[in-house]
């Protein structure tokens, strides 16, 4: 198991606790610790803007499980690259894989200070497994991979965890060629696992609670249509039941419930 970085108080001296994070309000809403009194009050009056913004988190949380188990069990995946991995929770990425795989190997990568001081509960890995955690952002695609070259082995399958993060790259920074990039970097058999916020005429109070974000908080939101988040999937065999509302994709009914439509958006795809 790769050691934690040494010193992690300095990713903590690079902690902004005077203005609201999106990482740690998505903490406050999965009932987390690690969050501070300005992302509390921030991110209840985005729950006042949309009341159904905390149950987003959970049905992305819920996605996650289910998908980590479909590959792991139904797809023999071994290999998890998973980029934006956020502050820990219950259920993350290596403790879904290892419960039912002992010999998975995990890769996180984040660049948020705070997720990089919470590293170590990140890294405990089965004596058989692996994990790593990588500090960096996602736009540098060939530092992402060199360093996960170090721990999984890119000539066998990966599944490339993108969710809730490519929502922070711009359009002029072209978010769909760098999932690309990543996705033509590992060899067939591997599968993106994406989930991303949409904005939708049905859904205007999401609308709303994203612009006030992106005036009061950091890093600003780009939402995009259900077409849009499909896109990045182009290329791929796309598994049923597509790019739909996260609760929407193969539920479980041992899940705690959310409501029916979450504007979360996610999808399983394989490179053949």
């Amino acid at each position: 198991m790769t050691e934690p970085p040494a010193s992690p108080e300095a990713p903590r001296n690079r902690v902004n606790t005077t203005q609201p994070h999106t990482a740690r309000i998505w903490n406050y809403w999965l009932g987390g610790k690690d969050n501070y009194e300005i992302d509390r009050e921030t991110g209840d009056q985005i729950r006042r803007l949309h009341p159904g913004i905390g149950d987003y988190a959970l049905a992305d949380r819920q996605f996650l499980g289910r998908a980590v188990s479909h590959l792991v069990s139904e797809c023999g995946i071994r290999q998890f690259l998973d980029i934006g991995t956020g502050l820990p929770t219950a259920g993350n990425t290596h403790e879904v894989a290892q419960r039912l795989a002992p010999d998975a190997r995990v890769v996180y990568v984040d660049n948020d200070p705070l997720v990089l001081a919470h590293a170590r509960a990140l890294l405990s890995s089965t004596p058989e497994g692996s994990t790593d955690y990588l500090d960096e952002d996602l736009r540098d695609v060939d530092g992402i991979l060199d360093h996960a070259a170090k721990t999984l082995d890119l000539s066998s399958p990966v599944a490339l965890m993108l969710l809730g993060v490519v929502i922070f790259v711009d359009d002029h920074e072209d978010p769909h060629g760098l999932v690309r990039r990543l996705v033509d970097a590992l060899p067939p058999g591997s599968h993106l696992v994406l989930s991303h916020t949409i904005t939708s005429p049905a859904m205007p109070d999401v609308d709303a609670a994203v612009a006030f974000w992106n005036e009061h908080g950091t890093p600003k939101l780009t939402q995009r249509t259900p077409a849009d988040v499909t896109r990045f999937f182009d290329g791929l065999d796309l598994l049923d039941p597509g790019v739909v509302s996260c609760n929407h994709w193969r539920p479980d009914p041992s899940d705690e419930p959310v409501p029916d439509e979450v504007a979360m958006y996610g999808g399983v795809g394989r490179k053949a």
